[in-house]
């Protein structure tokens, strides 16, 4: 008679890993131990992840894939909107961990925990940022790096500030506080998809010959308003 069992999953094996790194300590956990727990071979934890952190982030690698393939399809899937762009694919971000908050607070607890894994981390969180102010740079050619990488950075902040009251709390965080909060982060970059009406001191009308050249009237508002 065949086994019918299915074959340990990824999380299986990173939920595996977690629970021994948060009984009895990263450092003193091997990777025999967690391929036995997991109920996998040596050789198989090995293909899946190049080490024990690889576990911890192995999400993390995943995710920054599959928001670059995202994002350099985003004009053709109808995100016309660069920013917003961004903005939606951290909220994708936001919900795959939402999925399983569970595990995500045991991840969290660890890393909490080891320095080497919170050094990673910074690392991570660096390439997320990244990753948006290239897009936006794509995007958006000539803008203000300063501008690209505030809005970035901003982005990334607010990603982890709503996460952080997922993974210390105990109750579930919606990915729509994370998109009303990029809502507001939008308007006040005056980027919103959705337009804005401004206040008289924001608004400025330029009035420029049909004929002028494109690049003389972006030289001549830019040093208008700065």
């Amino acid at each position: 008679m065949s086994d019918l069992t299915p074959p340990p999953t990824r999380n299986t094996v990173v939920a595996a890993a977690l629970d021994l790194f948060a009984t009895q300590g990263f450092e003193a956990t091997s990777v025999e131990q967690i391929a036995q727990a997991a109920g996998v071979s040596r050789s198989t934890f090995f293909r899946q992840f190049g080490g024990k952190d690889d576990v911890v982030f192995t999400d993390h690698d995943e995710l920054l894939a599959r928001l670059r393939g995202f994002l350099s399809t985003a004009h053709e899937n109808g995100h016309e909107n660069p920013w917003a762009a961004v903005c939606e694919a951290s909220v994708q971000v936001f919900r795959h961990f939402a999925a399983d908050p569970e595990l995500a607070r045991r991840r969290y607890s660890v890393v909490r925990q080891v320095p080497a894994l919170r050094e990673r981390e910074i690392v991570t969180v660096f390439q997320y940022e990244r990753l948006f102010d290239d897009f936006l740079r794509g995007a958006l050619p000539g803008i203000d790096p300063v501008e690209s990488v505030a809005f970035s950075a901003a982005v990334t902040a607010v990603h982890n500030h709503v996460l952080r009251r997922l993974l210390r709390g105990t109750k579930k965080v919606p990915a729509s506080v994370l998109a009303d909060a990029y809502d507001d982060l939008m308007h006040r970059f005056g980027v919103h998809p959705g337009g804005e009406t401004p206040a008289p001191d924001d608004l400025v009308i330029a009035a420029f010959p049909r004929r002028m050249p494109t690049a003389e009237i972006a030289r001549r508002l830019k040093s208008e308003l700065t």
